[in-house]
């Protein structure tokens, strides 16, 4: 199995980790590696975009079955995690992977694939508060519950090998940065 250019893209909500994995998708030939996540399914999203959508009571089933390679319950008492499925599916494939994960995950596949290579997407935690408020429908309590998960990224900043700045106004500069990063680390 191929456990070489695995790319992990990781910054905690409002950093632009999507935006900068859409563009990216634009370079290079990636298979991306697709959590599978208990929170509800959002406008313009399906089932494998951005995510599998499952209840918690299958996650929680899957996890008594050890079906998971990693997984970790987020600060809504959503589940998120890869299943090893998933895994084997796109170990096997000669292709650049995008694991988009948060920090307590690259935490977890750090350990398990050293030689791949985590990248934060750096922004100001007063950036990402004013990315959060603009969303519809936010209030008060999530946008405090995601700062606080936030400052996760910003202590474990050590385990990153990469740190990229995605400035307001500058997503395609942050993609860019990030396409260098992969162009020099990749295994042929």
């Amino acid at each position: 199995m191929n456990f070489k250019n695995i790319f992990i893209i990781s910054g905690p909500s409002g950093a632009g980790e999507d935006s900068i994995i859409k563009g990216l998708e634009k370079i290079f030939p990636l298979e991306k590696i697709i959590t599978t996540a208990t929170r509800q399914m959002r406008l313009g999203e399906s089932q494998g975009n951005p995510y599998y959508f499952i209840t918690k009571e299958i996650f929680q089933e899957e996890i008594r079955k050890n079906e998971f390679f990693e997984y970790v319950e987020e600060d809504r008492n959503n589940f998120y995690g890869v299943t090893k499925k998933e895994t084997e599916r796109v170990l096997g494939l000669n292709k650049i992977i995008l694991w988009k994960l948060d920090y307590k995950g690259v935490i977890t596949a750090k350990k398990l694939f050293p030689e791949s290579i985590a990248i934060l997407i750096d922004v100001p935690i007063e950036v990402i508060e004013e990315r959060i408020r603009r969303r519809d429908g936010v209030d008060e309590k999530y946008i405090q519950g995601r700062l606080e998960y936030a400052r996760g990224w910003y202590d474990n900043r050590d385990k990153f090998d990469y740190s990229i700045k995605n400035a307001e106004g500058r997503l395609d500069e942050a993609i860019q940065k990030v396409a260098e990063i992969i162009k020099k680390n990749i295994s042929q």
